[in-house]
């Protein structure tokens, strides 16, 4: 009896050692630890949420397009307004008129009569203007903008942009009044080599805004008058956000289905600084001031 029982207990202890031995199944069966996944997320930044609250986000329910490739790029959004570092928006802002930079070209004259001109501000305060030949004028981003001129003879004077100069009119040429060319040389010599740039003045004065004829809640165009620096570009607040509208060769900017019409609009300047304006209500062809003004460079 005392054998049959060691053998037993022999016999069961081998078996135990041989199952504690044996691989845990169940510990195949686990999932591995969780490893974190490689999605980047972008933070949304103070600038983003002040410049367009719901430009960037996708139209709801709209599909994502079959094939698309799912590496996202940094394309911008076609209505952001990404707001620029200082140094970067002189140059994003500019197009072909910088800042601090000296262009080379001729002066001729024409005859102003009261300073009107293709950029449609209106009768001129005074005859220290000029026109931009087409090339720079750009379609009208050099409205409203201050140049200091200077001729071969020491000469120099400042003058404002108020028109367009047409072809023939070369690249670096401007058209200035026979009163402000009378400031460098005599009429009768017709044309001179001059260089020039553009300056941020002196002044008083604060920007006005106004509406075109024509205009209403369902379609309207803005106009910046009196303005130190150029404008670079104009929004107006919607309920997506802000937007950006176009600019004509006649110094206007265009809703062309009405949308943020008589609402809160953005200018923003040559150099990058932005202003807010309130309170400008849709009055066709009506001069409103408003309390602002860029600084000065």
């Amino acid at each position: 009896m005392l054998g049959s029982t060691s053998a037993l207990i022999a016999a069961g202890v081998v078996a135990y050692l041989v199952m504690a031995l044996l691989p845990d199944r169940n510990a195949d069966a686990r999932p591995a630890a969780a490893t974190p996944l490689a999605t980047t997320q972008v933070k949304a930044t103070a600038a983003d949420e002040t410049n367009t609250p719901t430009a960037t986000a996708s139209p709801t329910g709209s599909p994502t397009p079959k094939g698309a490739a799912t590496t996202t790029s940094a394309r911008p959004s076609p209505t952001g307004t990404p707001r620029p570092q200082r140094k970067s928006a002189t140059t994003s802002q500019a197009g072909r008129l910088q800042p601090h930079t000296t262009y080379q070209g001729v002066a001729t004259a024409y005859e102003a009569a009261d300073g009107d001109g293709a950029c449609l501000f209106g009768p001129s305060p005074d005859l220290m203007i000029a026109a931009m030949n087409t090339t720079d004028y750009e379609t009208s981003k050099a409205c409203g903008a201050y140049v200091l001129v200077r001729a071969a003879n020491g000469r120099s004077i400042t003058v404002r942009i108020t028109n367009e100069c047409p072809l023939p009119c070369a690249p670096g040429q401007l058209d200035l009044s026979q009163q402000a060319f009378a400031e460098l040389a005599e009429l009768k010599v017709g044309r001179i080599p001059i260089s020039w740039s553009l300056v941020s003045p002196s002044t008083s004065d604060t920007i006005s805004i106004r509406y075109k004829t024509g205009s209403s809640r369902y379609w309207c165009a803005i106009q910046a008058i009196g303005h130190r620096n150029p404008v670079a570009r104009l929004e107006i607040r919607t309920t997506g956000g802000w937007r950006r509208l176009p600019r004509t060769s006649y110094n206007y900017f265009i809703s062309a289905d009405g949308g943020g019409c008589g609402s809160a609009i953005r200018l923003t300047d040559l150099y990058g600084e932005r202003l807010t304006i309130n309170g400008i209500a849709v009055r066709p062809n009506v001069v409103q001031p408003t309390q602002v003004q860029f600084a000065r460079h």
